[in-house]
């Protein structure tokens, strides 16, 4: 991060739409970062087993402010003020909020509101500049969404129908007794397993519609766990290894089937499940088989919720003139 903050044009942005407390300082010249802090709520909803929604709030309220305890230094060049307004838990959002509308009120400045999802898709270019157009797939805990995607906006080509990619993973995690959230430790388990050990069914497999579903896969995890009744560490890696077969290559057979109407030359994946490294080894290999080598996706710290990315937004839409300074 740069240090020199003198006769800089900065946005400070806020991002609270679920359990992660975040707050960043980015510059509206040269994308560069001058400031970025994330607290996470993990260690406190993992007694409950997934995110309690009024906890969440109130350790925004705690976290928010400490935060911003920091930035005060970057306040006289601050342009504008960046919050994720949607979409997000209602209780969570409004931390987030209502602190940007007071720092806007205080400074003077433009309130930015920014779309969470769109927020995602620039976890890809914060610190440079954007690349569009390009096919973008975001997987989350709340979203699975294939898109086309370009400096104006983006366009649905499928979603989910149920639950999420992520949230499935989630959900196979609290059945199996493993620690919220799930999705890193299926991953991990996945990965010491043997992913051909139970024939779980791919979701939608006869359907020629780009539309994703995970909840009949996650019924057919709980039959499994059912039917074993009392289960130790080598078969939940073997239900964690096939669970992320089946629900990873419904994903890569969604996208081959639109791929063959429309080759991408630019694809991405976003998203905080774009953390998986299993999902990204195999759209690597899909890709390849397209002859698409422009493959995108975050780094690791930015694929979770963060005030980065949604600095990002804002600097696009001042970019844009859709707000002026």
């Amino acid at each position: 991060m740069a240090d020199c903050i003198h006769k800089k044009n900065l946005v400070l942005s806020i991002e609270s739409s679920c359990d992660d407390s975040s707050i960043a300082i980015t510059c509206i010249d040269d994308y560069k970062l001058y400031f970025s802090e994330k607290t996470s709520q993990e260690n406190e909803h993992n007694k409950h087993g997934g995110v309690v929604p009024e906890l969440a709030s109130r350790l925004h309220i705690e976290a928010l402010p400490k935060i911003l305890s920091k930035t005060t230094r970057y306040f006289p060049y601050i342009k504008a003020v960046a919050v994720t307004t949607q979409p997000g838990l209602k209780v969570s959002l409004t931390q987030g909020i209502s602190m940007a509308k007071a720092i806007s009120l205080g400074l003077d400045v433009p309130l930015i509101e920014v779309d969470h999802l769109q927020g995602h898709i620039y976890s890809l270019f914060i610190e440079k500049k954007a690349q569009f157009p390009m096919c973008c797939l975001l997987v989350s805990g709340g979203h699975t969404k294939l898109m086309q995607v370009d400096d104006k906006g983006s366009k649905t080509i499928g979603e989910t129908m149920d639950d999420s990619f992520g949230e499935s993973y989630d959900k196979v995690a609290k059945m199996l007794g493993l620690s919220y959230p799930g999705g890193p430790i299926v991953e991990r388990y996945a990965s010491m397993g043997d992913e051909n050990r139970y024939d779980f069914p791919v979701p939608l497999r006869q359907s020629s519609q780009i539309m994703f579903s995970y909840s009949g896969l996650k019924n057919a995890v709980r039959v499994a766990i059912e039917k074993e009744g009392k289960i130790d560490d080598i078969t939940k890696m073997n239900i964690c290894a096939s669970f992320q077969k089946s629900a990873v290559l419904h994903i890569i057979m969604k996208l081959k089937k639109y791929f063959k109407q429309n080759t991408p030359t630019n694809f991405a994946v976003v998203g905080g499940a774009s953390a998986n490294m299993y999902l990204r080894e195999k759209l690597k290999k899909l890709l390849k088989e397209f002859d698409c080598e422009n493959f995108q996706a975050p780094l690791i710290e930015y694929c979770g919720d963060n005030a980065d990315m949604i600095g990002r937004v804002a600097l696009q839409k001042i970019k844009l003139d859709e707000v002026i300074i």
